[in-house]
C-alpha cells in the first residue's frame, strides 16, 4: 500500500478523527521464534514473528490461512480472545497482541504452528502468564522503519475519540473519553476473595517504558474456586502455578509473592491493550487517543467497545 493509499483509507467521522502520529510505521528488525505450552489445550505451539511491509498490519499465518488481527475476525470465547476464519481458530492472542501494540510493532506476520496435524485450532503459548517473554524478545531483536513494495514509508495514523463512547453489561462497563493522550483506568471487584478485593490501576500516558516495567510483567490470575469449574469445561488444561497466580477465598494467594500489590488489576490493563489493538488497520495504532475507563470488564466487553468504535468509522 502506498503512502497516499494508506492515508485515503482513514476516514474521520463525528466521533472519530484520524490523524498522523508524526511517526513512521515500524516492523521488527529480525525474526523472533518462541515455543511453549498453551494455557487451555495444554499442547505445545511454536510462534515465529516476521518483519512485514508497511501497510500490512499484524496478521496470523496458520497453515497458509491468513487471519488479520482485527475485530472483524474476533469471536466470543471464555477466558481468552480468539480469532476465527474459514474454520481455523487461533486462541489466547491477547498477551502477544498487547506486547506488539505497546512496543509499536505496527506490521508483523505471526506464523503459528502445532504438532497436531488434525487440529484446526491453535493457541499462542502462555509462558509465565504475562507479556514479559514477548517484550524481552522484541527489545532484543529491535525495530526498523517499515517500507511498502515500492520502498515508500507510511505515516502511522491514530484515531482520536471526539465524544464519549461507552458499552456496558449489568454493572460492568468500558468507556472511551476524549483526551490528548492515551490513558487507561481499570477497576476490578472480587469481594468474595478478600486477598484481591477491589483494585484500581491508572496510567495517564502510556509509552513503551511504562508498559514494559509496569504492565507487561503482570500475570494472568484466577480464583482457586474457579479452577475445577474451568477444567470441567475443557479449559486451562495447561494451567499451573507456573503460568498464573491463583487466589483462594479462604487461604489467600497460593503462589506468592506478587510482582505488584495490584497485579491482577494491572493484568486486566494488559488484556485490554491486546483486545483494543484489534481496532488497528493498515499498520495504524490500535489504541485510540482517549482515556479508556473500565470497571469489571473482560475480553467480551473489550471487544464490544472495539466493535462500537469500528462501527463509528
Amino acid at each position: 500500500m502506498t503512502l497516499s493509499a494508506a492515508l485515503n483509507a482513514f476516514k474521520s467521522s463525528k466521533l472519530i478523527s484520524w490523524k498522523s502520529t508524526g511517526r513512521l510505521q515500524q516492523t521488527l528488525a529480525g525474526c523472533i521464534e518462541r515455543k511453549g505450552k498453551t494455557l487451555h489445550s495444554g499442547k505445545v505451539s511454536t510462534v515465529k514473528l516476521w518483519p512485514e511491509l508497511a501497510g500490512k498490519g499484524r496478521y496470523f499465518d496458520f497453515r497458509s490461512t491468513l487471519i488479520r488481527a482485527s475485530i472483524e475476525f474476533a469471536e466470543d470465547s471464555p477466558l481468552c480472545t480468539t480469532l476465527c476464519k474459514d474454520g481455523v481458530k487461533i486462541r489466547t492472542v491477547e498477551h502477544l497482541l498487547s506486547a506488539l501494540e505497546a512496543m509499536e510493532v505496527d506490521n508483523c506476520r505471526i506464523e503459528i504452528e502445532n504438532l497436531d496435524s488434525e487440529d484446526c485450532s491453535v493457541e499462542v503459548p502462555i509462558f509465565d502468564g504475562s507479556a514479559r517473554e514477548w517484550v524481552e524478545a522484541i527489545e532484543q531483536v529491535g525495530l526498523r522503519v517499515a517500507a511498502d513494495h515500492q520502498g515508500e514509508c507510511c505515516e502511522k495514523m491514530v484515531a482520536y475519540v471526539k465524544e464519549p463512547v461507552h458499552v456496558w453489561r449489568n454493572d460492568s462497563f468500558v468507556a472511551a473519553f476524549p483526551s490528548q493522550e492515551v490513558g487507561i483506568t481499570y477497576g476490578i471487584d472480587f469481594q468474595q476473595v478478600p486477598a484481591i478485593g477491589r483494585q484500581w490501576f491508572s496510567v495517564s500516558s502510556l509509552d513503551k517504558s511504562l508498559y514494559s516495567e509496569q504492565i507487561a510483567l503482570s500475570r494472568t490470575f484466577c480464583t482457586y474456586e474457579e479452577v475445577e469449574q474451568m477444567r470441567s469445561a475443557g479449559l486451562i488444561k495447561g494451567g499451573s502455578l507456573e503460568n498464573a497466580i491463583v487466589c483462594s477465598a479462604s487461604k489467600g494467594w497460593l503462589n506468592p509473592p506478587l510482582r505488584f500489590q495490584d497485579e491482577p488489576c494491572r493484568h486486566k490493563v494488559l488484556d485490554l491493550i491486546g483486545d483494543v489493538s484489534l481496532f488497528a488497520r493498515y499498520g495504524s495504532q490500535g489504541l485510540p487517543v482517549a482515556h479508556i475507563v473500565a470497571y469489571k470488564g473482560g475480553h467480551t466487553l473489550h471487544s464490544v467497545l472495539v466493535r462500537r468504535l469500528s462501527e463509528i468509522i
